[in-house]
């Protein structure tokens, strides 16, 4: 039974209306037409004072129970959607573990388990047995590091007992100069007082219309930088300096340098230190080009490209450069001192240990030494350069190394027998040469798990 304020209606099985007239106090049971419904098929009720067919209602809730569907149809495509990512990754790491036969698949460093004794006392101890007296025990799947131990520690202790730090010979200036007479016509030796940054104004010599950015081997050789040097160049006409009749553009070298080991976490720093407002980094975020591009290596096996000139590197810091070029043109002191305030950093972790070029292009080495360092020609430039070093545990640091760059069919054991052949090969190296010259040797750089 229904009721509208003007009559009580039931609707009867041949779906026509009965009027029950004054049902507030019971139904009546005179037959007549209802005078809203007028003889029509519907069903009238209000709501908020307001008529209404309630049929009307019924379809406006149909519509909304579709949208609803719609709704879940959405949800269920990104339910599809997970399983399926979920369902690759399944394979994957099936595929990952079948092929590596039965070796261990590695998640956390094998030295937990005391592959590599932390206890000094162990280290001394001539019976490798003697560690299962530990409270750290050598992984079950990884037998060679119990096989190996003697000949490890004999190699270990030959190579400490030939370690001798002696003090390196800096190389004169003008020697410098010689193999890198363009750099050093470029970058010139003294820089603009009033700026944090080693920042100078060099002459543009093009036209409004010149690309400067035409010839950059980063943009033509790497695709992702495109749309960086894009922005660049359409604002790079409106941050020159002019002055009777020529152009000056405002050139920055990095204040520090972000160096350090691979898996160090140089990465992480860069990241936070970005958000400082005035910290302002290179367009890239490892350029390297102080130990690779400046050589034409993008990767050593890859053999020599190019050479990247030192106005390639210097375009890399040229949004930092207009930030800086704005301060030192503004009117206000407010201003000025604001963007003078800004210094810019550089990321390459390989400017700390990446010297390998150096026997393709410097030929008067001294006993297998590089007589010329990437750090000679920063400390040139820069003698107040700030470097920010990253360290880490050196095994834990290799054993993410391997796991981060080596193939397929990562386990302990290959782990252990790609350390313990390195080691081999420096034994071998330190019989004949210095420290020094082992370290830069190229071939023994190659035999480490890692980049």
């Amino acid at each position: 039974m229904r009721h509208c304020i003007n009559c009580c209606l039931q609707l009867s099985p041949d779906d026509t209306h009965e009027q029950r007239v004054g049902c507030r106090g019971g139904p009546h049971h005179s037959r007549h037409e209802c005078p809203v419904c007028k003889g029509e098929n519907k069903i009238v009720f209000r709501v908020d004072g307001k008529q209404m067919n309630l049929l009307a209602v019924l379809e406006v809730r149909a519509d909304g129970n579709e949208s609803w569907g719609g709704f879940f149809r959405f949800k269920k495509g990104k339910r599809c959607s997970l399983v399926f990512g979920l369902i690759i990754m399944t394979l994957v790491m099936a595929s990952y573990i079948l092929s590596g036969a039965h070796q261990e698949l590695l998640t956390s460093s094998p030295f937990h388990y005391g592959a590599f004794p932390s206890n000094p006392s162990l280290m001394d101890s001539e019976n490798p047995s003697d560690t299962k007296e530990q409270h750290h025990q050598p992984s079950v799947n990884n037998i060679s590091y119990m096989k190996d131990y003697p000949s490890i520690k004999l190699i270990i202790n030959s190579i400490t007992a030939r370690i001798e730090f002696t003090t390196r010979q800096l190389p004169a200036i003008e020697d410098l100069k010689k193999q890198e007479l363009h750099m050093f016509s470029v970058i010139p030796s003294k820089f603009l007082p009033n700026s944090k940054s080693p920042c100078w104004y060099e002459e543009f010599t093009g036209r409004n219309t010149t690309d400067p950015y035409l010839t950059n081997s980063y943009v033509l050789y790497s695709k992702r930088f495109r749309s960086t040097f894009d922005a660049l160049r359409k604002a790079f006409w409106g941050h020159l300096s002019h002055a009777h009749g020529k152009h000056f553009r405002l050139r920055c070298l990095p204040r520090f340098y972000i160096i350090g080991q691979p898996k160090c976490g140089t990465t992480d720093l860069y990241d936070r230190l970005r958000l400082h407002p005035e910290v302002k980094f290179s367009a890239i975020k490892e350029p390297h080009w102080w130990t690779r591009k400046r050589f034409g290596i993008v990767r050593l096996r890859d053999g020599l490209r190019d050479r990247y000139p030192v106005e390639d590197y210097l375009d890399l810091f040229d949004l930092a450069a207009h930030q800086i070029h704005q301060g030192l043109q503004a009117s206000s002191a407010k201003e000025q001192s604001k963007m003078n305030r800004i210094i810019i950093g550089e990321a390459s972790a390989s400017t700390m240990w990446d010297n390998n070029a150096w026997m393709f292009f410097y030929d008067n080495s001294t006993d297998g030494e590089p007589p010329f360092l990437t750090q000679d020609f920063i400390h040139a430039f820069q003698p107040d350069a700030k470097l920010i070093v990253m360290l880490r545990d050196p095994v834990e640091r290799l054993y993410s190394d391997y796991l981060y760059f080596a193939s397929s069919n990562k386990s302990a054991d290959d782990f252990h027998e790609k350390v313990t052949e390195a080691l081999q090969l420096f034994e071998n190296c330190m019989l004949d040469y210095s420290l020094r010259a082992c370290v830069y040797n190229n071939t023994l750089n190659n035999a480490m798990p890692g980049p």
